[in-house]
């Protein structure tokens, strides 16, 4: 059977999406290819015609999601969007619970740490960027100032949205989240949370 042209590319990318909404609602140990390719729609045997491996499909799913991630905070930088608003919008009630759509460090981290070199050098630089784009968006100190806020900024959001996942007492995940909004704002300074002229 013939396929129209983009079809390959077009199949590739729903196995993307598919995989990375049930890798991060599920976790990447606990989802099977199986599972992935009878919700894409499509047989198991067609998944190594897109990948070799769950590593690459791993691998892959991580620098999609993050890329996306990146381009958000490029967008925010371009359009002077605040950083208080990214810190705001990550550690939303609404974000906690979209684990499926949300951002993949959130919901992967503690299992990218047991993957592979090749994996966690791919995960790392996209982590580095996203750091460096933050850092960019707070205005006063040295780079280097600059720099550590941002890696702690990024952390306590990071940890605070896990944390307020894995909780089952609502007031304290709500506790959670605005805490670390307002120590996350704090770190970032009172004029630094802005984006730039």
């Amino acid at each position: 059977m013939r396929y129209d042209k983009g079809h390959r590319d077009k199949t590739r990318r729903h196995i993307l999406e598919v995989a990375s909404a049930q890798f991060r609602e599920s976790g990447i140990a606990a989802v099977g290819l199986a599972g992935i390719m009878s919700e894409a729609g499509l047989t198991n045997g067609a998944f190594y015609m897109h990948f070799a491996s769950k590593e690459e499909l791993v691998r892959e799913v991580l620098l999609d999601a993050l890329s996306r991630r990146e381009q958000r905070h490029k967008d925010n930088l371009e359009n002077g969007i605040a950083l208080e608003t990214a810190i705001r919008d990550y550690l939303s009630p609404r974000h906690r619970d979209r684990a499926g759509t949300g951002c993949p460090t959130a919901a992967l981290v503690a299992e990218v740490a047991r993957h592979p070199k090749t994996t966690r050098d791919a995960f790392t630089a996209k982590i580095s960027d996203i750091i460096a784009l933050m850092a960019e968006q707070i205005r006063q100190g040295s780079p280097d100032e600059r720099r550590r806020s941002a890696i702690a900024i990024y952390a306590t959001m990071v940890g605070a949205l896990q944390l307020s996942r894995a909780v089952n007492d609502m007031r304290l995940s709500e506790e959670i989240l605005q805490d670390a909004v307002d120590t996350a704002i704090n770190l970032a300074g009172p004029k630094r949370a802005t984006g730039i002229d």
